[in-house]
């Protein structure tokens, strides 16, 4: 028993100690602890971050490692950006490239005084077009240092990063295009299908309804086929309204249409006013229709029906008197050192 509880304090005492943050020290600008660059690449890429940050102060930090082990990409870079000050305590201009080989994921994570610069869209779209592509076909050092170059341009050359973020915002709104055009259509289609199955099911209810006025159906059985086919109608019409408001809690947070709706469904007796208009257009349609016809006088039959009507009227819509029958259907040149710097969770994360 001893041996056990000793085995899982060990245990949680070695997980408490792993997620406190025991992260590398660095003491290059690449820390290659994955061995996926050789001693070449490592001295060279590491070079050139040195000389980066002497030209410009800002910080470019590579670490590899092989597995990420309890942690999100996320939080470990955060962590070990934070607990190395990559970047001056100042100015917040650090920037950490994590690359996990068995995690297959990758991040760039941007300090405060760089996320205007890199921001979050930039960061994924270097990963994305950049790093990924060349991450598949297992050129890791490629990808990294393709990577830098782009972020050393960007940071020296500010057209060079308007342009890019120009071409970003294009082609989100393609990809908004494309997207509005694919909402179009499913709520066409669901809107469509809901109008054509309410259209049918109220139907049924407006001729229920004359059948009562006119005397030929029952009020009580009336009554029953009101809530049956109620039900079929409600459901058609919550079809049709329900893709709008999707749409509308979608592309507007801050929807006057969904907080308008919200704000009448939580106030008293909002359900019972629906219902009652509900079945209240009905009726009032059917009170116009014998009005229009004038060949019918109103009557009343509490239980009685006219069994001739009740098939001909309703055997065609496919209920019956009671029910509806509609369906449901390594080392380098110059060692590094932080200032201090800290990053809040910039930037942007990938995997392939």
């Amino acid at each position: 028993m001893r041996k056990k509880t000793f085995t899982l304090l060990f245990v949680l005492s070695f997980l408490c100690a792993h997620a406190q943050g025991q992260y590398y020290e660095l003491r290059d600008f690449v820390t290659d602890s994955a061995r996926v660059f050789s001693k070449g690449q490592v001295l060279a890429m590491n070079q050139k971050l040195v000389d980066f940050e002497s030209k410009t102060t800002n910080q470019l930090v590579v670490v590899t490692i092989e597995q990420l082990g309890f942690e999100t990409i996320e939080t470990y870079a955060n962590g070990l950006f934070n607990q190395n000050g990559i970047g001056d305590k100042e100015k917040d201009n650090g920037l950490l490239i994590l690359f996990s080989e068995l995690d297959r994921e990758v991040r760039i994570e941007v300090g405060y005084g760089l996320e205007p610069y890199i921001t979050d869209a930039v960061a994924s779209r270097i990963i994305r077009n950049t790093m990924i592509p060349l991450f598949k076909e297992e050129r890791y050092y490629e990808g990294i240092d393709a990577a830098i170059d782009q972020v050393i341009k960007f940071l020296n050359d500010p057209e060079a990063l308007a342009e890019f973020k120009s071409d970003i915002t294009a082609s989100k709104r393609s990809g908004d295009i494309v997207g509005y055009i694919f909402t179009g259509l499913f709520t066409l289609v669901f809107a469509g299908a809901g109008g054509f199955f309410f259209y049918r099911s109220y139907r049924v209810l407006i001729e229920v309804f004359r059948g009562m006025f006119v005397g030929k159906l029952g009020v009580l059985p009336g009554l029953f086929m009101l809530v049956s086919n109620a039900l079929p109608s409600i459901f058609g019409l919550v079809f049709v309204v329900a893709p709008f408001g999707i749409i509308q809690s979608v592309f507007a947070s801050e929807s006057n249409l969904v907080n308008a709706v919200i704000g009448v469904a939580d106030t008293p007796y909002a359900w019972l006013w629906g219902l009652v208009s509900f079945f209240g257009i009905a009726a009032c349609i059917a009170f116009v229709k014998i009005q229009l016809r004038g060949k019918e006088d109103f009557s009343i039959s509490w239980i009685k029906n006219d069994k001739t009507y009740i098939r001909k009227t309703f055997s065609s819509t496919g209920t019956h008197s009671f029910g509806s029958g509609s369906g449901s259907s390594g080392g380098g040149s110059s060692s590094f050192s932080g200032g201090g710097g800290s990053s809040g969770g910039g930037g942007a994360s990938g995997s392939w």
